[in-house]
Parts: structure tokens; C-alpha cells; sequence
């Protein structure tokens, strides 16, 4: 269990803040995660990793000379947001580009994606390498569906070792694809791991069981067991990863024995003890073995093993010297100190435009919308440990964490712009970004989108007609679609906003006010978010374990429904008493 926090709310920002007062050697600090105190050669590929807290080492602790060169810290088990990624890699690059590398989870890859986006457009080159060495988490025909666990630091280093030997962008995107292509990863844990502030940890397997396969974010495994012997159990680990040797290894093999936060060396000393008999019976020439603790799930207690396949180019990248707060191989040489922490580090020249005011109807529709922006907040804190608990089943038990910061920081920019005299678009605009920024993950990113969305439609002078809110609606069922390559049917949010946009822009075409609309709309939301109980999930972490989740509604879903039908009742009490 977790025992020490201040308000588990701030915990991984204090966690990062801590982090980097003990590094200074090799860190600083910049928004949305941590650089090299010494940064690389100007004209350098940058090698930027990232994903959420709550796995240390991964992935600030993999920052320094011949690693990493930032990485994005987000909320716990929590993806960072597009803002974060954005600052980390502005502040790591140094005119060779971009290489970002982290694990295959759904709001990574948005996140990641769209900061890339960002980059490209302001010129600066990057490539993406998602990390998909989790053998338990697809099949191998659904290779690009896996996720990443400890194998990201096969990647990571490869990547990093060649953009330190000179690539350009290109090769060190080639060589980190080379090196995931080769790198398998299976796990098993003995208990689940704790939250801080939560009551109980996020899965629980029976005395004397251990979970087969499981996620690095609390997710349960794809099976049970009863805990086998030390020998029992490195031959349960070794004969799956062998049944994936990859196409044309050469029997030059890295393994990498990982605890998951809670087992103790001396008992990985003794399953690393079987796995070495077992490689070498095997007739595989072992390299530079590694037992420790290289991506942890918090407190979780359970192992699991990595198998990296070399090659002759991987091997001599393999011993290009690393010297991290958490991973260190071979001799670094010292290195200049690097530059003073700049302005557009901490990505303020991205956020910091002066308010326009708007006009006298807009500052009027703008105080409704922080009235909104207060209930959605109210909303989620009434109902935060039921999302959690429901997000747990199948998944890491982060949405109604994810949710509360997300919509409490909305609030605060709502109340700031709203007071600083913008207009309805500006307010709500400014709240979708805070909301993305500080909840991070999927649904902090997907909220964004719907509220950047329907604010696009409010303006900030005038007032919205019923028909403008439900084309912004409209608008953001669409951009939630694309962004989130979710469909109707894969069990997700999407399953009751579709529905929930359907039924609005029909009854305002049928003549009713935006209140009647809404309300209506909030039903049919509500009625689609309880039947995605009876789904399979398709998308997100919470398809590895699908069968797990039927019975329980979607969170994303759910967490919608109650929300729109509780801003159904602020208009309602507007319509009925008009300003």
C-alpha cells in the first residue's frame, strides 16, 4: 500500500519536484516533465520518452547521457497531455529533431500524436516509435495492438545509443522500430498495487494466485494461476517468450528480469538463477543480463521478463555508455553544463495570449458557462470513486482521478477568464485546455475536444442560438471520432455521445429549446451509457480484458451521461429564469 502523500491530487507533481531537487546532476525541470541538466550536442537527434508516473525509473529516471533527453511526467498511470509532451520536447530539442518513444496505451498516442503535430507545424522534424513488447496484451497476428511494459528500455536505449553515434532523425527512428520489432515482454503479479488516497488496490488475486499477464497500470492479468516454484516460475516466463523468437535472431540475446515494484532482488536473484539454465539450455549466448527494477506499476508486487533480440548493430549500440539517475552502463565522460532554463520551456509563450473581452451577451452567456463548468465539476467529485471503481474492472482505475482534476482545473480557468471579462468561447476555450492539460490521458484529451469544440460555435459576442450549441456538439462527436478512432459499438465514450448528439440536433429541429433538447439528449445518453454493460470492449486498455468488463457499464460513457444530464438541469433553471 501507499503510505506517505500530502494531497493525493498533487502527488506526482510533488513526486517530479523531489525527483529533480535530488538529480540536479542530470535533470532540470521544464513544464510538463524533466531535460538533461547537460544537454546534447547541438544538431542531435533528441530522444524523448514518456507516459504516466507511477513506474519509476520510467521515465524521468531515464533521462541523462546516453538515454534520454526528456521525458513527459503526466498524472499517475495517467498519459501526459499534448501541452506537457509539447513543452518537454520544445525544450529538448536542439535542431536534429524529434524521436518520441513510449508505450502503446491509447492516450499516449493521442497525446503524443498530437503534439507531434504541433511540432511539425512550428518546423521542428519528429518521428514516433510506440513500444509494443507486452506478448500477453495481442496475439501475434495483432502485433501493433500490444502494449508497452518494461521492454521500453530496450527501445528507449537503442534509439538513444544512435542518435549518440550521429544518426540523423531517419536511422534513429529505424533503429528504435529494429529493436521493438525484436523485443518481447511477459509478466505475472502477485497482488495489485495501491493509489495514494485510495482504500484498496486497484486488483486483488486470491493467497496463493498470481495474475498471468498483466498491465503496467494496475490493469488485472489474462488469466489466474497458482504461484509456482522460483524454477516454476522463470520456466513459465522463459517458454512463452521463446514460442516469439523473432524472425532472424541470431541467438544473441538481453534479458531483462524486472520487478514490478513491491518483490525483493533476492527473490528475482533465484527465478534469474532458472532463467539463465534455461536460456543457456536453450543454446542462447546471453548479454549484458539485467534483474531490477526498470518499470514498476507503483507498489505492485510480481516480475516479469524481457527478452531483446540482437543483431550487429543493436549490440554495438547496446554498449554505448549511459549514465541516468536510475540506469547507468559503462563510463560517461563529463559534459559541459547545459543552458539556463528558457521562457519557452515551460511552454508559457503557448497559453499566455491576453483575454479579448467580449461583449455584453457574451459576458452574460460566459457566467452560465461557468455555472456549467462548476456543476461538471461538482458532478464528477459527487460520483469520483464510483468511476474509479468501474474503471478498475478492466482498466487502471484512473477516470474518476483523471476526471476531478481535469474538470477542477476547467473551473479555475472558467472563473479566471470569465472574471477577466471574455466571452463565452474564450471562457469555455480556456477551460478545455486546462481541462486537457492538468487530467492528461484519454478522456482529458477528449474532453478537450468537445469543449474546444463547442466553444468554437458560442462566440464571444452575441448569443448562441439552440441550433449553434448542437452543431458544436455535432462538431465535437466528430472530432472525439477522429481523434479517439473510436466507433459505436467498441465500448467507449462515444458510445453515449453519438447518441446524445443525434437526439440533440433532432429535437432543436423539431422546435424545441435548448433546455427540452438537452434534456431529452441527456436521456438517450444515459440509456446508451447502461447498455455498454453488455459490450466487449474494442478499444483502450480495457480490451486485453474485455470479458472482465461485461456487466459494468463503460466509465468514459457513464461519466458523460452524468454529466450532461447534471448540465441539463442548469439550463433548465436558466430557461426558466432568464437573466
Amino acid at each position: 500500500m501507499t503510505r506517505l502523500w500530502n494531497d493525493s491530487a498533487d502527488f506526482a507533481d510533488e513526486m517530479i519536484d523531489g525527483f529533480v531537487a535530488a538529480n540536479a546532476r542530470y535533470v532540470r525541470r521544464v513544464s510538463g516533465g524533466v531535460v538533461r541538466t547537460t544537454p546534447a550536442p547541438a544538431g542531435r537527434v533528441a530522444v524523448v520518452v514518456g507516459g504516466g508516473s507511477g513506474h519509476y525509473p520510467a521515465f524521468g529516471g531515464l533521462v541523462g547521457a546516453g538515454l534520454a533527453d526528456g521525458a513527459a511526467m503526466g498524472n499517475l498511470f495517467a498519459s501526459p497531455s499534448t501541452q506537457q509532451i509539447h513543452a518537454v520536447a520544445r525544450a529538448a530539442h536542439g535542431g536534429g529533431g524529434v524521436l518520441f518513444s513510449y508505450g502503446n496505451y491509447a492516450g499516449d498516442v493521442l497525446n503524443f500524436d498530437a503534439a507531434q503535430e504541433r511540432l511539425r507545424a512550428e518546423g521542428i522534424a519528429c518521428e514516433t516509435v510506440a513500444v509494443t513488447d507486452d506478448i500477453a496484451s495481442a496475439s501475434a497476428d495483432e502485433i501493433h495492438r500490444r502494449r508497452g511494459i518494461a521492454g521500453d528500455l530496450t527501445v528507449f536505449r537503442s534509439a538513444a545509443g544512435a542518435a549518440s553515434a550521429g544518426y540523423d532523425l531517419a536511422d534513429v527512428a529505424r533503429v528504435a522500430r529494429l529493436a521493438n520489432d525484436r523485443t518481447r515482454s511477459f509478466g505475472v503479479a502477485f497482488s495489485g498495487c495501491t493509489l495514494p488516497g485510495a482504500p484498496a488496490p486497484l486488483f486483488s488475486v486470491a493467497e496463493g494466485r498470481m495474475a498471468i499477464g498483466l498491465g503496467i497500470h494496475g490493469e488485472p492479468g489474462i488469466d489466474e494461476a497458482e504461484v509456482p516454484t522460483a524454477d516454476g516460475l522463470a520456466e513459465l516466463l522463459v517458454s512463452r517468450l521463446l514460442a516469439e523468437r523473432p524472425d532472424g535472431a541470431d541467438g544473441r540475446v538481453v534479458p531483462i528480469l524486472n520487478g514490478l515494484g513491491s518483490l525483493k532482488h533476492e527473490e528475482m536473484f533465484v527465478v534469474y538463477r532458472r532463467i539463465a539454465q534455461l536460456l543457456a539450455d536453450a543454446g542462447l549466448e546471453v548479454i549484458d543480463p539485467h534483474v531490477g527494477e526498470y518499470c514498476t506499476s507503483f507498489d505492485m508486487a510480481g516480475t516479469s521478463l524481457t527478452l531483446f533480440w540482437l543483431d550487429d548493430e543493436l549490440a554495438e549500440l547496446w554498449e554505448t555508455p549511459v549514465d541516468t539517475p536510475a540506469y547507468r552502463r559503462g563510463s560517461v565522460a563529463p559534459e559541459a553544463a547545459g543552458r539556463a532554463a528558457q521562457p519557452e520551456d515551460a511552454g508559457a509563450a503557448d497559453t499566455a495570449t491576453a483575454i479579448v473581452p467580449g461583449d455584453t451577451d457574451s459576458q452574460s452567456v460566459a457566467r452560465v458557462v461557468v455555472e456549467v463548468v462548476d456543476t461538471v465539476a461538482r458532478t464528477v467529485d459527487t460520483h469520483v470513486d464510483e468511476l474509479g471503481r468501474m474503471d478498475a474492472i478492466a482498466g487502471d482505475g484512473d477516470h474518476g482521478i483523471g476526471m476531478q482534476r481535469g474538470s477542477h482545473a476547467a473551473r479555475a480557468a472558467a472563473h479566471e477568464s470569465a472574471a477577466a471579462g471574455a466571452g463565452a468561447a474564450t471562457t469555455l476555450a480556456r477551460a478545455a485546455d486546462a481541462w486537457s492539460d492538468r487530467a492528461g490521458g484519454t478522456s482529458g484529451a477528449l474532453w478537450g475536444v468537445i469543449l474546444t469544440s463547442v466553444a468554437s460555435t458560442l462566440g464571444d459576442t452575441g448569443r448562441p442560438d439552440a441550433a449553434g450549441v448542437a452543431a458544436g456538439v455535432a462538431a465535437a462527436t466528430r472530432g472525439v471520432m477522429s481523434y479517439g478512432k473510436a466507433e459505436l459499438g467498441d465500448k467507449t465514450m462515444v458510445d453515449a455521445l453519438v447518441p446524445f448528439s443525434a437526439q440533440l440536433t433532432t429535437a432543436v429541429a423539431g422546435g424545441a429549446t435548448l433546455a427540452e433538447a438537452w434534456r431529452s439528449a441527456a436521456s438517450a445518453a444515459s440509456a446508451a451509457a447502461a447498455a455498454t454493460a453488455a459490450l466487449l470492449p474494442r478499444m483502450g486498455r480495457a480490451r486485453t480484458h474485455g470479458q472482465h468488463s461485461v456487466g459494468t457499464p463503460d466509465p468514459g460513457a457513464h461519466s458523460l451521461a452524468l454529466i450532461v444530464t447534471a448540465v441539463g438541469d442548469v439550463l433548465t433553471h436558466h430557461e426558466r429564469t432568464p437573466s
